[in-house]
């Protein structure tokens, strides 16, 4: 399981938005580029970027912020948000993004999705967004019935990356993860699962790696990092040092 820093981009700022809620959004750094080197210094393998303004309109807003961190760092980036249609993809893809996120797009047009899956195999990550069980998109604002492993089933045997299964409720909460659901989720399927939302600190992370056999891969960490709640270096720290007592049977 690696820890993920996630960059969320607002009118070209980093920022920190609660519940999904773009009226109570906090500015972290004008300089996101900053942030992501910050990130890498501290031993990030993967840095998780989200366009949020493109998850509400549509289409990339923040193509500039996102290639200012491609050009800052040497370490992959996965990016997020208003990704729809097939340019976009491509655009991502030839700026230096190693991964995109389909959300609402994959609930919205399957026969694209399925078509870059195909096209670029272990480059399109899910990304599941759930409220109360249920898949929220076009940046939250939206709520439909779909459970999230109706979605994930969809895709699942074509070749996906990864999951990324937020719950809405608990995202810029430090309230503590989903360690449950999440299990249940990775569980349930057979791609790889991101556990994201409510990352509180250390204990979230112990708590992971518990149930890291039933499929999760990763995390992603949010405002617990901003706040200062979590050191990211100590995070890693923990996740490596519990994954090598586990290799050597400890």
């Amino acid at each position: 399981m690696i820890v993920i820093p996630a960059i969320d981009l607002k009118s070209g700022k980093c920022v920190r938005l609660v519940q999904g809620d773009f009226s109570r959004s906090t500015v972290y750094s004008q300089r996101p580029q900053e942030v992501a080197a910050l990130w890498q210094e501290k031993g990030a393998e993967l840095i998780h970027v989200v366009d949020l303004d493109g998850s509400l309109v549509g289409t990339p807003v923040n193509r500039e912020a996102i290639r200012g961190i491609i050009d800052e760092v040497n370490i992959p980036i996965q990016v997020g948000g208003g990704i729809r249609d097939e340019a976009t993809i491509e655009a991502y893809l030839a700026l230096g993004v190693q991964r995109v996120v389909l959300g609402t797009g994959a609930l919205l047009d399957e026969r694209l999705v399925r078509q870059m899956i195909e096209k670029f195999p272990g480059r399109i990550v899910l990304g599941v967004d759930a409220f109360e069980g249920r898949v929220a998109i076009r940046g939250w604002t939206e709520r439909t019935d779909f459970r999230p492993v109706d979605l994930i089933s969809r895709y699942e045997s074509l070749g996906l990356a990864a999951v990324v299964f937020t719950d809405i409720k608990r995202d810029g909460m430090e309230a503590g993860v989903n360690v449950e659901a999440t299990r249940e989720l990775a569980a349930a399927v057979s791609v790889p699962v991101i556990a994201s939302g409510g990352v509180a600190g250390l204990g979230d992370l112990r708590r992971l790696l518990e149930v890291e056999v039933d499929g999760i891969i990763g995390v992603i960490v949010g405002k617990a990092l901003y706040s200062g709640a979590m050191d990211l270096a100590e995070a890693i720290a923990l996740v490596k040092k519990a994954e090598g007592s586990q290799t050597l049977g400890v």
